[in-house]
């Protein structure tokens, strides 16, 4: 495999939080797409039940939590990629975190989002595990998608691959809500756990939320199929700004992680369900008590959405 050492040392300084982002390069000539993927058009009860099976099938949120987003700004890196190529991915990611409300980091940030192209994505996620299991510890409580997530990380076919760390938030002081290992109390040397003090008690709503704080997003170049540039960078936007599952079967909705079933016949770029999807996921109340009440709020912004879309814009 090419620079397979370069590859991994930038990769494992992610992990350790030193690595630094994609300098500025010359500016590649953003290919436009005018071509839109027609919208699904249904009503009532039928687009509920469609949206909640997309938002169902799309999350993976960390084991026994909530959906997480990006709270705090993100940075986006790109590695084993020609400078024009490498900064059209950053800056089309940036620009739809900013879409979001979602602060974007300069060029020299500490990268958080990590894009590795690589010419055998699971050789490459198998060295980075390998040579640095701690950084990818199942152990940790509630901050990965799990056993089955990690192993199709490591050994699945898949052209593009992720590993999502999120950490539970108290997000009335900004600190961690969830011991991990190693966390020891200095005054008795004895393992500790975080403080949550409680302000207002609730059986529907918490004050724990859940942020998403690093992503390891592998492009195998091996197998992109055909997929263009536009396509791609679009595909990575979505992974790296929401907890999507590797595994969801997409092919009844339109969304460009449909991408890889046939680039040519698939979404020019993020389709309007996505970007639906997206806005509700970083719009809606963070504060449920449990995902299943998520998973509903976000549903219902998206249905919402869909509505006003079909319906058009209102006349005056």
């Amino acid at each position: 495999m090419s620079s397979l050492s370069a590859v991994l040392s930038l990769t494992l300084a992610l992990a350790a939080g030193t690595a630094a982002a994609q300098q500025p390069a010359a500016q590649a000539a953003r290919p436009q797409s005018s071509a839109q993927l027609d919208d699904v058009v249904v009503e009532g009860r039928q687009l509920e039940t469609m949206v909640r099976s997309f938002v169902t099938e799309v999350s993976q949120p960390a084991n026994n939590r909530g959906l997480a987003r990006w709270n705090r700004p993100i940075c986006v890196g790109a590695v084993n990629l020609r400078n024009d190529v490498g900064q059209y991915v950053v800056d089309r990611i940036s620009d739809i975190a900013r879409e979001l409300d979602v602060e974007a980091g300069e060029p020299g940030c500490r990268p958080n989002v990590l894009i590795v192209a690589a010419d055998d994505g699971a050789a490459l996620a198998t060295a980075i595990v390998e040579d640095r299991p701690r950084n990818f510890d199942l152990r940790h409580n509630s901050t990965d998608a799990g056993t089955r997530a990690f192993r199709n990380f490591r050994t699945g076919d898949q052209p593009v691959r992720w590993w999502q760390i999120s950490m539970p938030i108290d997000s009335e002081t900004g600190g961690r809500a969830v011991r991990l290992p190693g966390d020891i109390d200095p005054s008795s040397g004895q393992p500790s756990a975080p403080m949550i003090h409680v302000f207002a008690a609730s059986r529907l709503r918490t004050q724990i939320r859940d942020d998403m704080v690093r992503s390891v997003i592998i492009v195998d170049v091996e197998r992109l199929a055909g997929a263009n540039l536009v396509q791609l960078a679009d595909y990575l936007a979505l992974v790296a700004l929401a907890q999507v599952d590797a595994e969801a079967d997409t092919s009844a909705f339109p969304t460009i992680l449909n991408l890889f079933d046939g680039p040519a016949t698939a979404p020019a770029g993020l389709t309007d369900w996505d970007r639906s999807y997206l806005r509700a996921l970083y719009e809606h109340d963070q504060f449920r008590i449990n995902r299943n009440s998520q998973v509903r709020a976000v549903a219902e912004a998206v249905t919402r959405d869909r509505r006003e879309a079909a319906a058009g814009p209102a006349s005056e």
